[in-house]
């Protein structure tokens, strides 16, 4: 996982944390186990340095070992970590029965999510009853720049920070930038224009979605609220002509809800 630069510089910075918080972030929704060798390659740091990282975590119970399977698995301290932050999250109770009532309505699957470095972490769901709704839940990563709710958080950031963002992207894959880039700019222009962004088919070609994200008036980290499913049910005109509104309306009562 690379450092931006202004990380490495930065003498108040703790290398040894970052790099034991990167490994805990190695593990993805739906995977119950890593062994040091896939955790050294997601981290990018020798395997003897991923070893006395795994060990510590595992003596603080933030990683378990399993002898059978020779791997990791979560610990439950680190199940304490993202129960603690998910129950300060009221945004998720007052959202969660429009979300569902937009779910019904559009057969599809409204979330809400929050940033995660180069990731959005859903940290909401709520399903429609239709079988035909995207397989991910709470934790689930996606993308940020090619995701409608990646491409909502970028477009209401703060100009500095979304050229943080975009710059740790262009490093990463060079080759892939001028297609990523060029979807950012589109949906910041969409978002000017109508306040929400959209992917049409830019993440999964077989998956359409809509996303408004806003700043919650308490000061707490932006949220993304989208709404996607397969693309031969959600057209691009039926999320910007029908859901859109009900997004925007959403956030209008969670901002008046979270002020009050």
């Amino acid at each position: 996982m690379t450092k931006s630069p202004v990380i490495k510089e930065d003498r108040h910075f703790v290398t040894a944390l970052a790099r034991g918080l990167d490994l805990l972030a190695c593990f993805r929704s739906g995977e119950k186990m890593l062994g040091n060798q896939e955790l050294a390659e997601r981290c990018k740091l020798p395997k003897s340095t991923v070893s006395r990282l795994s060990y510590t975590l595992t003596k603080l119970g933030y990683l378990h070992y399993d002898d059978e399977a020779g791997k990791y698995r979560l610990g439950t301290a680190t199940l304490a970590l993202g129960s603690a932050m998910l129950h300060r999250l009221d945004v998720r109770q007052l959202a969660r029965p429009v979300m569902q009532q937009i779910a019904d309505f559009s057969q599809a699957m409204v979330s809400l999510g929050m940033r995660d470095r180069l990731s959005m972490i859903y940290v909401e769901n709520c399903r429609s009853q239709s079988a035909l709704t995207l397989s991910l839940d709470v934790g689930s990563r996606i993308p940020i720049a090619r995701t409608a709710m990646g491409r909502a958080y970028l477009a209401q950031a703060p100009t500095g920070e979304r050229n943080e963002i975009l710059a740790r992207i262009r490093e990463l894959d060079a080759s892939a930038w001028p297609q990523v880039h060029d979807g950012v700019l589109r949906s910041i222009d969409e978002y000017q224009e109508f306040g929400c962004c959209t992917s049409i088919g830019d993440w999964q070609p077989d998956v359409n979605a809509i996303a408004i994200a806003f700043r919650p008036p308490d000061g707490s980290a932006p949220i993304s609220i989208n709404c996607g499913g397969p693309a031969f049910s959600l057209t691009a005109d039926f999320l910007v002509q029908e859901v859109r509104p009900q997004l925007l309306d959403l956030v209008e009562q969670l901002r008046r809800r979270m002020t009050v």
